[in-house]
Parts: C-alpha cells; sequence; structure tokens
C-alpha cells in the first residue's frame, strides 16, 4: 500500500477489525494536509465521534466587499467537502473487515456527481461550521445533506449533493 493510501485508511491492515475513530481521524488528517485546504484555513475535525467541517472568518473570505459577508464559493466547497468527507466514512463505517480492500477503493474514487446549494442569510460570523448526513447510501454512491452555521448556531447555507464511488 502506497503511504497516501495509508492516510486515507487510518494505516490499517486488511483483514483487521479497525478503530473508526482512527480513521475518522486519518480522514482529516488527509483533508487538513490539502494546499487548497491549508491555504484558505478550512479544517476537518473529529468532534463527538463524527467529522465537522471548521472555518474562521478571514478577511481574504469575503465575497461581498459593502456587507463584508463570507464568499458564496467558499461555503459551497466546505460543504462540498464535508459531504465528501462524511460519505468516505460512511464507506469504511459500512465495510466488514474483509470488505476493507474494497471500501479502500471505493473512498480513493469519490466523486462529487451534483451538488445544490441553498443560500439560506448572508455569511456574517466569527466562525462557521459545517455538518453531514447521510440521506441514501447504495453499492455505487451515496446522497448527503450538509449545513452550514455560523458562531451564533444561525444557518448560513444547506446543501444536497450526490458522491459516485
Amino acid at each position: 500500500m502506497t503511504e497516501s493510501k495509508k492516510l486515507w485508511t487510518g494505516h490499517i491492515h486488511l483483514g483487521e477489525k479497525v478503530d473508526f475513530g482512527v480513521i475518522l481521524n486519518q480522514l482529516c488528517q488527509a483533508f487538513n494536509g490539502s494546499p487548497f485546504f491549508s491555504h484558505n484555513a478550512m479544517q476537518m475535525r473529529v468532534i463527538d465521534n463524527q467529522i465537522e467541517g471548521y472555518i474562521d472568518m478571514q478577511p481574504y473570505l469575503i465575497g461581498n466587499v459593502a456587507f463584508q459577508i463570507l464568499h458564496g464559493g467558499v461555503a459551497a466547497t466546505l460543504l462540498d467537502s464535508i459531504g465528501g468527507i462524511v460519505a468516505m466514512a460512511e464507506i469504511y463505517r459500512r465495510a466488514e473487515a474483509t470488505e476493507m480492500a474494497e471500501a479502500i477503493k471505493k473512498v480513493s474514487r469519490l466523486a462529487t456527481v451534483d451538488m445544490r446549494v441553498d443560500y439560506l442569510a448572508p455569511g456574517r460570523g466569527q466562525y462557521f461550521i459545517a455538518r453531514a448526513e447521510v440521506l441514501r447510501f447504495g453499492r455505487k454512491g451515496c446522497t448527503m445533506r450538509m449545513n452550514l452555521i455560523n458562531d451564533e448556531n444561525k444557518a448560513i447555507a444547506t446543501a444536497i449533493a450526490s458522491y459516485a464511488f
């Protein structure tokens, strides 16, 4: 197994029982190591055994200068990313130890097929948190619902996306 694949799989050994918490943390490390995430100060983190996306408001993330609000593309990126990483985690969660090799393949080829974003309120806040849930999980893909809130727990945006694997 290559070193990059090990990052995505928590350095698991095929055929063994896997600690799901290790996988969640390894997925977050892989995303957080992305140059794009680093550049935009986006983070994935594990809170209460679930992955959530997090970003502090920064001046370079402002999309509407007159109103000083978060750029819609930043919100959409965080929503898409949390949907994808939670879908990856779900692939691993549902896999038996004997199916881990196939789960690794699915995770490595996961891709967004379609996403719809609804912007609910101006992106004001000191920070933003994104969470995702599985709506449907199938053999070749899944559908996720994602939500973005600000530091006051106000809904900023929501999205539904389909991911293929």
